[in-house]
């Protein structure tokens, strides 16, 4: 089942500021889960499953549908499009790449010569097969975005690599934990938020939105288990991380360690995050108002921020267990 939503919620498009068609994803894996159901003016998806205790929590728990990608900026008049950046893009990873626009358009990104230059976004390029720029705006037209064409690939036994892991895998663990949870005394709020690549805009107007009692962050974080790549220390397959602390917070000491208790308790293994940069939904739930306690579990995944960020199955299965517990203990 967490292999299906995890499929499902990858296929769809969703760069930073349109996620309105992964929002749609999610409605029709829980609507019949949860006990309300709303968009706001962000495009965040905000759920909510009621406590059985009326003196219950609020815990919110937030999970970004953005993923990055590019945003035409001018039309040439041989039909090629020029394109920016919408959140974190490596030039590196940005040449031959298989893209598709939102209404089905398909393209090859590519770079142009540099002629000596250091390469920049302005050498970039995506060809859809046009012969002109008539031609090309019958089809896509100036701010249209385009992201990685979806692939999903089975490595082994356990890993799965795809654009847009990042973080439809924790959209998907949030769905999960929706499905599952049966009667909780406290009240769940699931947001699956807008913007986050581009500087968790969607959490924050959605934890004020919330005010939670308590909130958790649930994203991806880099890897240290590949050949010359030693930071963070955290392995897939080894479990899910908690997370100590990254650029954008310092996690709850009471959030982080209750996270840990509860993968204890949930009998699964947790590793320890210490990440020095990045940022996510956990920070903007920390500051919201006058303060929120907030924490952050995060899923390893490697190459993150490519067309193949690539995580465990095992690490996202023990993850529901701790989310679950946490709940539970709460």
């Amino acid at each position: 089942m967490l292999r299906d939503t995890l499929k499902t919620l990858l296929s769809a498009y969703g760069p930073s500021g349109n996620e309105h068609a992964v929002a749609e994803a999610v409605k029709g894996l829980i609507a019949a889960h949860v006990d309300s159901m709303r968009v706001d003016a962000l495009g965040n998806l905000i759920v909510e499953k009621f406590g059985t205790d009326e003196h219950g929590k609020r815990i919110m728990f937030s999970a970004h549908m953005d993923h990055i990608g590019y945003v035409v900026t001018n039309i040439e008049e041989n039909g090629f499009l020029r394109v920016n950046n919408v959140g974190g893009i490596s030039l590196n990873l940005s040449t031959a790449r298989h893209v598709i626009f939102e209404n089905g358009v398909e393209g090859v990104l590519y770079c142009e010569p540099a002629k000596g230059e250091e390469k920049a976004m302005r050498h970039l390029f995506i060809d859809i097969g046009a012969e002109s720029k008539e031609d090309a705006e019958q089809v896509v037209q100036l701010g249209d975005m385009a992201v990685y064409a979806p692939d999903y690939i089975e490595l082994g036994d356990h890993r799965v690599a795809s654009p847009a892991m990042d973080d439809r895998c924790c959209c998907a663990l949030l769905c999960e934990l929706l499905m599952y949870l049966d009667e909780p005394r406290n009240t769940v709020v699931g947001v699956f938020s807008s913007q986050e690549e581009v500087g968790v805009r969607g959490a924050k107007v959605a934890a004020y939105s919330v005010n939670p009692d308590i909130g958790v962050g649930l994203d991806v974080t880099a890897w240290g288990d590949t050949p010359e790549v030693k930071l963070p220390a955290v392995e897939l397959g080894k479990g899910a991380a908690v997370k100590f602390i990254d650029r954008s917070m310092i996690a709850s000491p009471a959030v982080r360690d209750a996270l840990l208790k509860a993968a204890e308790d949930a009998g699964v293994p947790a590793q320890r995050e210490v990440l020095p940069f990045g940022g996510q939904d956990g920070s903007a739930i920390q500051h919201t108002r006058a303060g929120v306690p907030a924490g952050c579990l995060s899923i390893p995944c490697r190459y993150v921020h490519s067309p193949v960020e690539t995580i465990d199955m095992r690490d996202m299965e023990g993850a529901l267990k701790i989310l679950l517990k946490f709940v539970e203990n709460a």
